[in-house]
């Protein structure tokens, strides 16, 4: 993948970028008179034994995204945690103690997001089948939902229309290992996007979002400071976010790798890329989105 996005790799491969001003114009609306309610309630399957920082950093990610409630589905043994670490978000603990094996309702939640330190084992694999049968909210899956996929080619058939996945090459890996380069990668992401009706999101250094329809963007923000484990949670919980406030799926993508980006960048300015932490792209969310809301004012 190119480190910059020339005219003409655009032009041969079909894609474009977008603006900040575009973007703005697809920010959730916040009502003067709204409420909780009234901005989305979303669901994050997350952690495990050892894995509980993947659920604090979806979550944190989420509410700083503009949810107006947050539950987060994790085993039992990282209920502690997760009331101590996020007191905002409502927790759910899974009926098992170390991995989650059974879902809420599903008709509680706007927008759901699967994935961030799961797991992999079979109790795993048979509640995220459940879930697709289960959840007809818009879906995000990543990170140990996408390894599950690559390894039971049976879940790729029931993948919910119009879910999200945010697999880095390493994961993309898995589900096509012929690919030999990063450009097979993509051309692969593109046509798993056109046959399963999904969002395919190959994260990099300009993360392309493939679209169902055969389109192809490239975003222009972020930095290799962000290439820091926990990352990809944060990515997931404003991705999940943005869907459960009612952002319809293309615009959630392109608007939440925007602003996770940008976030970042503001990250590297104040601490440099070789010290930036998931958790510095969190705290900088709200300048984001800030920039965002201040480029809408510049467009009108």
């Amino acid at each position: 993948m190119p480190v910059h996005l020339s005219a003409e790799y655009l032009q041969r491969l079909g894609a474009r970028s977008f603006t900040a001003g575009e973007l703005a114009a697809w920010l959730p609306p916040r009502s003067p008179y709204g409420h909780k309610g009234t901005f989305g309630h979303v669901l994050l399957a997350a952690g495990s034994y050892g894995m509980a920082g993947a659920a604090v950093l979806a979550a944190r990610a989420a509410l700083r995204s503009g949810s107006g409630k947050v539950t987060v589905h994790t085993p039992s043994c990282n209920l502690s945690v997760l009331q101590n670490a996020v007191p905002e978000a409502i927790v759910s603990p899974d009926v098992n103690t170390h991995v989650c094996t059974q879902l809420p309702d599903a008709a509680a939640f706007d927008g759901a997001g699967f994935g961030p330190g799961l797991g992999c084992s079979t109790p795993v694999r048979q509640m995220l089948a459940a879930a697709f049968s289960a959840f007809h909210a818009p879906m995000v899956l990543d990170a140990d939902a996408l390894k599950l996929l690559a390894g039971h080619s049976e879940l790729l058939g029931r993948l919910p229309a119009e879910a999200v996945l945010t697999p880095h090459p390493g994961e993309l890996r898995r589900l096509f290992p012929a690919a030999r380069d990063c450009g097979e990668l993509l051309d692969c992401a593109r046509r798993m996007a056109a046959d399963h009706g999904v969002y395919v999101l190959m994260k990099g250094h300009r993360t392309a979002i493939c679209v169902p329809d055969g389109r192809l963007f490239f975003n222009t923000t972020g930095n290799s400071g962000m290439a820091t484990a926990g990352s990809g949670d944060v990515l997931t919980g404003v991705l999940t976010s943005l869907l459960g406030q009612q952002v319809a799926p293309l615009e959630a993508c392109l608007l939440g790798v925007y602003l996770h980006g940008l976030a970042g960048d503001f990250a590297a300015a104040a601490l440099g890329e070789r010290s930036l932490t998931a958790s510095d792209i969190i705290a900088r969310l709200p300048q984001a989105f800030m920039a965002l809301e201040a480029a809408a004012c510049t467009s009108e």
